[in-house]
């Protein structure tokens, strides 16, 4: 006689996320949300290299930062190298925009900030940047860097200081530098960098938890 499997199971009768996860788990999971901030975000702009694309996304993951703000490419689709990434992706929320006016558009109706890697006269050094709520950092393509409308929208420009004969950094390498300074200024200043109301660390947590349970895509699949 044939077993069980998906066609045999009754319906929504998956048990709780929480119930199948041990608390070490759990513990980091909430370790997480503590940290996890909304008022700190990541907009690239037009990217094309695939491994560039995953390693940001890796950095603001592990840095707690929630959402990545993605402008297309109209010739290279958002593919991250999935090596890269290690599947870091799941765990963020990832907002799509055909072009960068929808995207600041979308950013400072919320409140954001919108300051620009790029050198330009009357830019800030990174070291000078007040990265209080709520700012939204924008890395440009990696050849042709930010477009003109882009330093049209925003709200300023910043460089970072550099102090040898290398005078650029590849987009992966300048983001972790300008996001680990925005979380050490936080730290520094503000005495944390998490700042999730309670509303969204429960969304967060109920999240976290579903996609801590393995073989959660069959258990519990996304509502069509």
């Amino acid at each position: 006689m044939g077993g069980g499997g998906p066609r045999y199971e009754p319906a929504g009768l998956a048990p709780m996320p929480e119930d199948l996860l041990l608390p070490p788990r759990k513990e980091r999971i909430e370790g997480v949300l503590a940290h996890r901030t909304r008022t700190l975000t990541v907009v690239l702009d037009r990217l094309e290299d695939h491994f560039n694309m995953a390693a940001v996304l890796r950095t603001c993951e592990g840095m707690g930062i929630q959402e990545v703000h993605i402008v297309k490419n109209p010739l290279v689709p958002w593919t991250p190298n999935w090596r890269v990434t290690q599947g870091c992706d799941k765990w963020l929320d990832l907002h799509r925009y055909d072009d960068f006016a929808s995207c600041s558009a979308a950013l400072k109706a919320r409140g954001f900030r919108v300051l620009v890697s790029a050198i330009r006269e009357g830019g800030q050094s990174l070291f000078e940047v007040d990265f209080s709520p709520k700012v939204a950092l924008v890395f440009g393509n990696e050849r042709y860097g930010v477009s003109d409308e882009v330093l049209a929208l925003a709200d300023g420009t910043f460089w970072i200081p550099m102090f040898g004969f290398t005078q650029s950094f590849n987009i992966s390498a300048a983001a972790s530098a300008c996001i680990s300074r925005a979380v050490a200024w936080r730290l520094e200043r503000m005495g944390k960098v998490g700042d999730l109301t309670p509303e969204e660390t429960t969304e967060l947590r109920e999240r976290f938890f579903r996609l801590s349970v393995k073989q959660h895509k069959r258990l519990y699949p996304p509502e069509k």
